[in-house]
């Protein structure tokens, strides 16, 4: 039995329920809790980019170097919202 306090996500992480179906599979990802705000684009320009039309961000590349998971780790760390998330599938 869970803790009734217990949550899942944990609260710095982005919840895999609510990822944009833009995101292409794989480990990183974004939710429906992003503010468009442009650090993780910056950031990790090999692997977010923006829908123009809804204004928020995805994975459109999944990284594949260890300087791009590296910037990916950056831009999650970084983002205001916690809407980077990293427990998406590796396939």
């Amino acid at each position: 039995m869970t803790h009734p306090l217990q949550q899942f996500p944990p609260p710095d992480m982005a919840d895999l329920e609510n990822r944009y179906a833009d995101n292409v599979s794989g480990e990183y990802y974004v939710d429906d809790q992003c503010i468009d705000c442009d650090l993780c684009r910056e950031t990790a320009t090999a692997n977010f980019t923006r829908n123009e039309d809804g204004g928020y961000s995805y994975v459109y590349k999944q990284p594949e170097t260890p300087e791009e998971r590296a910037l990916c780790e950056e831009a999650m760390e970084g983002c205001p919202v916690e809407a980077i998330g990293c427990n998406g599938n590796e396939g």
